[in-house]
């Protein structure tokens, strides 16, 4: 419930942003924006690269300003459910997690603490370079693969609290954040085999 509350706070009053349900991530400057539907495996996926290099921005809502293009996080902590906190323990010995919390509306829960680095910098923004679907597929090897920008952008506009609120002027920041971006699909089960790929996408060239 509390978890709830802070959503909705936001996604009911911060319309200076363009509100975007998705993790997001900065390594280098540049940000992954990881927009998905519960269940996708998107807090997981971004709990385990924020140990690995990246900085957390948020693994719920990314907050895009529509007039600079640069996307805002909270780096709150991390909310895990079910089979993904003991994931995260293995993954991450660093990670500082909740006790878990059984039987819940969303089965067993937990959360991570965000690292010290995200909460310091959580005032620091960043510009977005990749769009990048996240779906966890059990047993599946790490696969990224280039997205056409319209389903891109549908996604995006899916996943969006506002868009209908901002009309023409979200339509335009979202056509320019997906513009400016490069687009994938990921399908994923392993940590590791996720954070070299994620790895790789960092070292790719700035367009």
């Amino acid at each position: 419930m509390l978890e709830w509350g802070l959503n909705w706070c936001v996604a009911a009053h911060a319309h200076q942003y363009l509100l975007i349900h998705a993790a997001t991530i900065e390594r280098d400057g540049r940000a992954v924006v990881l927009p998905a539907p519960p269940g996708s495996g998107k807090s997981t996926l971004s709990a385990g690269l924020v140990h690995r290099g990246w900085r957390l921005l948020s693994d719920e809502l990314a907050l895009l300003d529509m007039q600079s293009g640069l996307i805002y996080g909270m780096a709150r902590p991390v909310n895990l459910k079910n089979a993904s906190i003991e994931v995260i323990r293995k993954f991450a010995d660093q990670a500082v997690l909740t006790r878990s919390v059984a039987n819940t509306n969303k089965g067993t829960v937990a959360l991570m603490k965000a690292p010290a680095e995200a909460v310091r910098r959580v005032l620091e923004p960043a510009r977005a370079a990749w769009i990048v679907l996240p779906k966890y597929v059990a047993g599946s090897s790490a696969s990224l693969r280039p997205m056409e920008r319209a389903q891109s952008f549908m996604t995006l506009a899916e996943q969006s609290f506002n868009y209908d609120i901002h009309g023409e002027q979200g339509f335009r920041a979202l056509g320019r954040l997906v513009d400016s971006c490069e687009t994938f699909q990921f399908e994923y089960s392993d940590l590791n085999q996720a954070a070299e790929v994620f790895a790789e996408l960092a070292c790719r060239p700035i367009k």
